[in-house]
C-alpha cells in the first residue's frame, strides 16, 4: 500500500459501510483496480484530466466508462444545462427538447424512424427486448456482448444470481463474428426466438458477411434484429455503427457519450415497431427529464459541427500504430496485442505461461497510475485528449511494458505488485 493513495483508501473503507463494494457501478469498484495501487474516488475533472481525491492528477483514458465524448466540462455542453437549469428540470408535461433531440437522432440513425428515452444503456436494451417480445409474441433471445443489469441478460453470464432459472433459461448466447453458432440457435428452436441483441462491435472488428449474415437470419426466422449501440453509437459514427458498417437493424439501444456524462439513453427503430411502445409499458418519471435532454442536445450539434468519430477515430489510430510498433520493437509475447475500433481501442493482456491475465493487468494499471494515466486497459478517446496526451501514453507503455514483460519471464511479478490484484467481475467480449 503507498500513501499517494491514502484519502482514497480511507474513503473506501468509511464507503463500504454504507455502499456495497464503495461504487455504484462493479466496474468502478476496488474489484477493478489493484487495491493500494490505484487511485478509487475521483474529486473532479476537465478536459482530458481527473484529479483524485488526494490530489494526483490523471489523463483518463477511461472517459467514465465512455460516458464522456467531448471532455470533462465541456463549455457549450454545460451552458446549456446551465440555462436550462435555471428554467426547470423535470415538468408535470412533456418538454419540446423530447421531440427536437429525438428528431435529431431519427436524422442521423439509419433505423430511427421513433425514439423513446431512458437514463441507462440497460433501461434501453431491456425495453428493446420487451418491444421485440410484444411484436413477435415469442420469448426466446440471443445474445452476444454485454448488455446490462436486467434479469433477461445477466442471467447469461456468472454473474447470474438472483435470476429465476425460467429466466436464465430463455436467453441463448452465440459468439462474435460466428454465424453458425446463431443459425444453430434459431434452428434448434424454431420460430421461438424474439430477437437477437449483440453489440455490433466491441474488441473485435466483424468479418464483412457477419453483421449482413445475421440481417438476413433474422429476417428468414421472423427474428427482430437490435443492435447495442450504446458504446459504439456517437463514438464510431454519428448513425452508430450501423451507418459504419451499412447494416440496418430493427431496433437499436444508445446511450453512454451521447450527452458527455449526463443520464440519457435511447431506444430508435422502426415506426411499424416503435408503435407498440404505446401498449407495451415503458415509462419512468425521470424519462424527460430536460437537463439531460439539453446536454444531448447541446453534444449531437457540436458532434455534427466538428465531425468528432472522424477526430477520435484519427486520434486512436496514432495510439494503435505507435503501439503495435512498440510491441513488434519489444518482440513482445503473444499475451500482449492491441485490439479494437481506433475511439475505442484495447491494449489485451492474455494469460501468460507464468502468471494470470489478472496479476499482468494489475501491475499494468499500477504502473500506468503512477505515471498519471487512468485507464481499465482500455483507450477511450474524447475529444479533449491531445496529439501530447497520446504522446505520453506511449511514452508510459515504452517504460513500462519491458518492466512488464521481463517481471513476468523471470517469474517476479507478484513482487512488483504495491497492492492487492484486481479481481475479475465477469468477462463478456
Amino acid at each position: 500500500m503507498t500513501a499517494r493513495y491514502q484519502h482514497s483508501l480511507a474513503l473506501s473503507t468509511r464507503a463500504e459501510q454504507s455502499i456495497p463494494l464503495g461504487s455504484q457501478t462493479f466496474s468502478k469498484s476496488r474489484l477493478c483496480f489493484p487495491y493500494g495501487a490505484a487511485p478509487l474516488f475521483i474529486e473532479r475533472g476537465n478536459g482530458a484530466k481527473v484529479w483524485d481525491v488526494d490530489n494526483n492528477e490523471y489523463l483518463d483514458f477511461a472517459s467514465g466508462l465512455l460516458a464522456i465524448s467531448l471532455g470533462y466540462c465541456d463549455a457549450e455542453v454545460n451552458e446549456a444545462v446551465i440555462e436550462q437549469l435555471n428554467l426547470g428540470s423535470i415538468f408535470s408535461l412533456p418538454h419540446r427538447l423530447e421531440t427536437e433531440v429525438a428528431e435529431q437522432l431519427i436524422e442521423l440513425i439509419p433505423c430511427a424512424e421513433m425514439v423513446r428515452f431512458g437514463k441507462n444503456g440497460t433501461d434501453a436494451t431491456s425495453a428493446c427486448i420487451r418491444l421485440s417480445r410484444a411484436v413477435t409474441g415469442r420469448e426466446r433471445v440471443a445474445v452476444c456482448g454485454y448488455h446490462g443489469w436486467q434479469d433477461w441478460y445477466i442471467g447469461s453470464t456468472t454473474r447470474h444470481l438472483g435470476v429465476p432459472e425460467a429466466v436464465r433459461e430463455l436467453t441463448h448466447r452465440f459468439e462474435y463474428n460466428d454465424l453458425a453458432s446463431l443459425h444453430q440457435l434459431l434452428e434448434t428452436h424454431p420460430g421461438e426466438f424474439a430477437a437477437v441483441i449483440l453489440e455490433p462491435m466491441n474488441v473485435s472488428w466483424p468479418n464483412p458477411d457477419f453483421l449482413p449474415g445475421i440481417r438476413q437470419l433474422c429476417d428468414a426466422h421472423g427474428t427482430l434484429l437490435i443492435f447495442d449501440e450504446t458504446i459504439t453509437g456517437f463514438r464510431f459514427h454519428l448513425g452508430g455503427a450501423q451507418s459504419l458498417f451499412g447494416v440496418t437493424p430493427d431496433l437499436a439501444a444508445f446511450g453512454k457519450g451521447m450527452a458527455n456524462g449526463f443520464p440519457i439513453s435511447a431506444v430508435v427503430g422502426r415506426r411499424q415497431y416503435m408503435k407498440r411502445m404505446e401498449d407495451i409499458f415503458f415509462s419512468g418519471t425521470f424519462g424527460g427529464d430536460v437537463i439531460a435532454l439539453a446536454a444531448a442536445n447541446a453534444v449531437i450539434k457540436k458532434m455534427r459541427q466538428w465531425d468528432v468519430p472522424t477526430r477520435l477515430a484519427e486520434r486512436g489510430q496514432q495510439i494503435l500504430d505507435k503501439l503495435d510498433a512498440l510491441l513488434k520493437t519489444l518482440n513482445a509475447p503473444a499475451w500482449l496485442q492491441t485490439a479494437g475500433h481506433p475511439s475505442w481501442s484495447f491494449l489485451l493482456v492474455a494469460d501468460s505461461a507464468h502468471h494470470s491475465s489478472w496479476l499482468l493487468k494489475s501491475y499494468l494499471i499500477q504502473e500506468l497510475c503512477k505515471r498519471g494515466i487512468l485507464t481499465l486497459g482500455s483507450h477511450n478517446l474524447n475529444l479533449a485528449h491531445s496529439e501530447q496526451d497520446v504522446l505520453t501514453l506511449l511514452d508510459a507503455y515504452r517504460d513500462i511494458l519491458p518492466a512488464l514483460i521481463h517481471h513476468d519471464s523471470a517469474n517476479t511479478l507478484s513482487h512488483a505488485l504495491d497492492g492487492e490484484p484486481i479481481q475479475p467481475v465477469f468477462r463478456v467480449r
